[in-house]
């Protein structure tokens, strides 16, 4: 082959849809190609032409409009146009302009057929718009996934075993006995159609009843555990093992239509959940100390590195990992409890951060509080919970959770506070914004109540979503203060990159991707006084009060999840390659289709960023 075709060839083999391409289709398309020069504000499209052609960007920079003259698109070396006229009756649907002096190479009408008959891949690509390439990227991940695709239904082997609440717990266990099981649901009654009001389990009647020298005449409705968390028959089996690793719990009810129709505990989970955090759920539970935990680092780490080759989604990660480490601190808390006995007055063990909104990683640190009880005394009360948060802390950080370098711990004196003074922060914090007011709102403000009195975590989830909603200056300071971070693309839609200690060209993936959509989102949320902390569940929010348009929440929603699973898999490479994991992306070593929907993933940022700017204008008189 000539030199010539040769480098045209190799040209195309670094970019989509061609990479995918074998040798003898991108020998036949050098062989086809014709090349044009366009000079700098030449049109090379317009509007309603005739088109035989797709066009592919040699060097140079290309604007595509729509048919009213508003900009489109920015083209650049790599990207192709004009398939949109190839597919639709060979006329030009978005016209294309030259902005620098470009070289194009033109690719006949009928290869271009040929190409999409041959290769799906190809034809997948060239047939979708950039947000649906995005969209099929995404919908792709999790297919795999086993955890993802059986419901719950699947997993029940028998109708579950009753009783009614005025049963005897005597007679409560003969019964369960004779059913061989370990658990029961219980009713409000003996007739056909009872509704299910509590679950008792093996364990209930060893703490509950045995433990404490009960009569065996006490009926199931004294000791068991009422109101239960259930999951619907028709759910899936991911959606249990999180409903399992969220509330620590051991067994399920399933109902189909609130009617009780079987019982799941953790053994059927983990015989599908070949990622075993489950598993490691259980086992955390199960050490004895500090040491113990410490020893399970390797099987956590392992943990990720298993759903990410195994193609969970970033949600399902991001909720097993958010699990484990609520796992790890309430073990620990209960460690501390077993050390310093029992505390002074209630408290709630507070996360914040990706842990609150279940979208954490294997890099990450802590973000804690303690919310005590109003009737907290610091002279009486704050040594204990010094030391709790101390004992904790330490122990997270050899569990590799590193300290927050910014203090955001309960060891911190000024987040151990009674609710009182919680309420007073984020009062004050909304009604007042300040640049360290924001800061703190940016991490507070996703809460969840890990341990202890959880009731005060949602006491504080109430306030937020009734006062942020109705105080526009917070959220225009909150809007302003989420543009701080803006994706890393240039005016050509190129990277703009950063440079590390060892002077390597790298874009922060999670400090100019997936922060900054979190922030946007959650500004979002907050609007909508939503009390959803997950991104995804709060994007659910925000789309049933019509803020946002249905098209813009479903590309917010892909563009996360793509960006949070490229992170991942650059984790999980470093993890499983013996290195640290860090979210630092050398852009020349992803994958051409990777960079071409980082790019998308990155475009859809920047315009949910102009919409905010819009949305949420600054207040006159109000300046931070």
């Amino acid at each position: 082959m000539q030199i010539e075709l040769l480098e045209i060839r190799d040209h195309l083999n670094r970019f989509p849809p061609f990479e995918a391409l074998p040798e003898d289709s991108l020998d036949s398309i050098a062989g086809q190609v014709e090349v044009a020069y366009f000079k700098a504000g030449t049109d090379i499209l317009l509007y309603g032409a005739a088109i035989h052609e797709l066009h592919y960007v040699r060097s140079g920079a290309v604007e595509i409009y729509r048919r009213n003259g508003e900009l489109y698109n920015r083209l650049s070396e790599g990207d192709i146009f004009g398939q949109a006229g190839l597919l639709r009756s060979n006329k030009v649907r978005f016209p294309a302009r030259a902005i620098e002096d470009s070289l194009i190479y033109f690719i006949p009408a009928a290869l271009f057929a040929q190409l999409c008959e041959q290769h799906d891949s190809f034809a997948d690509f060239v047939e979708a718009e950039g947000q649906s390439r995005l969209k099929s990227a995404v919908e792709s991940q999790g297919k795999a996934s086993d955890l993802m695709q059986i419901k719950v239904r699947k997993l029940i082997s028998r109708q579950p075993v009753c009783a009614s609440q005025d049963t005897p717990v005597q007679q409560a266990a003969q019964l369960m006995t004779e059913q061989s099981v370990s658990s029961l649901v219980i009713l409000d009654g003996n007739e056909p159609g009872s509704a299910m009001v509590g679950i008792l389990t093996d364990r209930d009647l060893r703490t509950r009843v045995l433990a404490v020298g009960l009569d065996a005449a006490t009926t199931i409705g004294q000791v068991m555990s009422p109101n239960p968390i259930t999951i619907q028959a028709d759910d899936s089996v991911f959606e249990a093992m999180l409903s399992m690793l969220r509330h620590n719990i051991h067994y399920l009810p399933v109902v189909n239509r609130r009617r009780p129709v079987g019982m799941i505990n953790l053994s059927d989970i983990i015989r599908y959940e070949s990622q075993s955090s489950l598993y490691l759920v259980n086992s955390i539970f199960n050490q004895p100390d500090v040491a113990g935990l410490q020893s399970l680092l390797p099987d956590l780490r392992g943990t990720f590195v298993r759903m990410a080759n195994e193609q969970a989604t970033a949600h399902m990660i991001g909720s097993a990992m958010a699990g484990i480490g609520r796992a790890f601190s309430q073990r620990l808390l209960e460690l501390a409890e077993q050390k310093l006995g029992p505390p002074p007055v209630p408290y709630c063990f507070l996360a914040a951060g990706s842990m609150a909104r279940d979208e954490q990683l294997v890099v990450t640190d802590q973000d804690n509080a303690l919310i005590l009880d109003d009737r907290f005394d610091p002279e009486l009360h704050d040594s204990y919970f010094a030391e709790l948060a101390t004992f904790v802390s330490d122990g997270l950080a050899a569990c590799g959770y590193t300290y927050c370098k910014g203090g955001i711990m309960a060891t911190n004196r000024q987040w151990r506070q009674p609710l009182k003074v919680w309420r007073d922060y984020f009062s004050q914090w909304i009604d007042r914004p300040n640049p360290q007011t924001l800061l703190n709102s940016c991490i507070f403000f996703d809460l969840d109540g890990v341990h202890g009195e959880i009731e005060l975590a949602e006491n504080l989830k109430e306030l937020l979503a009734e006062k942020a909603s109705n105080a526009p200056a917070f959220l225009a300071a909150l809007a302003r203060n989420a543009l701080n971070r803006t994706p890393p693309l240039g005016f050509f839609r190129t990277f703009v990159m950063e440079t590390d200690g060892q002077q390597k060209h790298i874009i922060n993936l999670k400090g100019r991707g997936t922060a900054p959509l979190t922030d946007l989102i959650r500004v979002h949320a907050l609007a909508c006084g939503s009390k959803a902390q997950n991104s995804l569940e709060r994007l659910d929010a925000i789309a049933q009060t019509k803020l946002l348009q249905p098209e813009a929440i479903s590309q917010l929603r892909y563009a996360l999840e793509f960006l949070s699973m490229v992170r991942i898999r650059h984790q999980a490479v470093a993890v499983a390659e013996g290195r640290e994991p860090n979210n630092y992306i050398e852009p020349e070593k992803v994958s051409a289709t990777d960079r071409h929907n980082l790019k998308e993933a990155f475009q859809v940022l920047s315009n949910a960023q102009k919409f905010m700017r819009f949305r949420y204008p600054a207040q006159p008189g109000k300046s931070l």
